[in-house]
C-alpha cells in the first residue's frame, strides 16, 4: 500500500469524524434554514456518501481511475469543509466552536491538499 492510500485513510478518518461531530452540531441547519432537511434526511445522505468513501479506498488500493476519481472528490470535500465552516465561525456562527472539532477542520486541510497532489500524480 502507498502513501496515498494512507493520506486518503488518515483523512477519511477525520472527515467521517466530522460527520459524526456534524450529526450533533445539526449542521444541516446551516445548508438548510426552513428544516426542510432533519436528521433522518442527514443519515439518509450519508449512505451513499460513505459507501463512495469506503469504495474510492477500495479502488485507490486496486489503483483504479475512478478510485482516483473519488480520491479528488473526497479531498474536495475535505477542502469544501474546511472553508465552509470556518466562513460560519467567522460569521459568528457557533457550530463548531471547540477545539476538536476546529482542530479536525485544519487537519484536513493540509491533509486534503496533499491526496488532492498525490491523486494528481498517480493520474498522470
Amino acid at each position: 500500500m502507498d502513501l496515498l492510500f494512507w493520506t486518503y485513510l488518515i483523512n477519511a478518518v477525520i472527515l467521517i469524524n466530522h460527520e459524526i461531530d456534524s450529526a450533533y452540531w445539526q449542521e444541516w441547519k446551516l445548508f438548510c434554514a426552513d428544516d426542510k432537511i432533519d436528521i433522518k434526511g442527514f443519515l439518509i445522505i450519508h449512505f451513499p456518501i460513505l459507501f463512495a468513501v469506503f469504495l474510492g479506498l477500495v479502488l485507490i488500493d486496486k489503483e483504479m481511475t475512478s478510485g482516483y476519481v473519488i480520491s479528488l472528490l473526497v479531498a474536495a470535500g475535505g477542502i469544501f469543509a474546511f472553508l465552509f465552516h470556518f466562513y460560519h465561525l467567522r460569521r459568528g456562527r457557533h457550530e463548531f466552536n471547540n477545539w476538536l472539532s476546529k482542530l479536525m477542520l485544519i487537519l484536513t486541510l493540509p491533509i486534503s491538499l496533499f491526496q488532492m497532489a498525490l491523486t494528481i500524480i498517480k493520474m498522470i
